[in-house]
């Protein structure tokens, strides 16, 4: 195979156990429990009505506009899959319309996280497939590759392995790798309950915080006696 066009099996993939565990916590809670580093960007925008995304990730890489590799993944998806694109960015060209999302829903995809536009936008509210992408136009794509699917891809320097867990909802995309699923779990539900804790406490008037007047007493601003 050559480097920059070929198309892998996915050797391994997150159980559905824990897409399951993670689909009704908050994106904002995951990526705070990787410590804010792990995020596709703030142009990631859904293209669909309402729901939230989860799935485990089969990724593509393809020229700016191109989808040749993602006929291709569409066509190798199971159950519950996640479609994740690094085009480039690119808004120019279209990935994929009305047809193409049909399909893949009927095979089974889950979502798509496309970092490049879609068109047929009318279509991603009505069928409601999560889906995040970074622009809309009417112009089509090309389909002569090259490209790759089941490599490594990144998407605004958050690195996405194939069967990685995949998780969106309206704030954005956030990316759990395979074997730290567990770890971000535990310290996510815990985050969780902390902030609904919060939540109720700020609904009952009774939460009082302090924290940032010892925050800028440390770091030297004159605060009034």
């Amino acid at each position: 195979m050559s480097i920059g066009f070929r198309v892998r099996n996915r050797e391994r993939a997150v159980d559905q156990e824990w897409v399951e565990k993670f689909r009704e916590l908050p994106v904002a809670n995951v990526s705070d429990s990787m410590h804010r580093m792990s995020a596709g960007g703030a142009k990631l925008r859904p293209m669909h009505r309402e729901g939230k995304l989860a799935g485990r990730a089969l990724t593509v890489k393809a020229p700016p506009g191109d989808n040749l590799m993602l006929h291709k993944a569409i066509d190798m998806a199971e159950q519950g899959d996640v479609i994740v694109v690094d085009a480039g960015g690119e808004v120019t060209n279209a990935l994929m319309g009305e047809m193409m999302l049909d399909y893949a829903r009927r095979r089974g995809v889950v979502g798509f996280v496309l970092n490049g536009a879609i068109r047929d936008a009318d279509a991603f509210l009505e069928m409601n497939v999560p889906a995040y992408a970074v622009g809309i136009t009417h112009r089509g794509p090309y389909k002569n590759g090259p490209g790759e699917v089941n490599c490594p891809i990144a998407i605004g320097g958050m690195v996405v392995m194939p069967g990685d867990l995949v998780l969106g909802d309206a704030d954005g995309v956030v990316v759990v790798p395979i074997d730290d699923v567990a770890d971000v779990y535990e310290k996510t539900a815990a985050k969780y309950a902390a902030e609904t804790k919060q939540i109720e406490a700020i609904k009952a008037g009774t939460h009082k915080p302090t924290w940032f007047n010892e925050t800028l007493a440390k770091l030297g601003c004159e605060l009034p006696s």
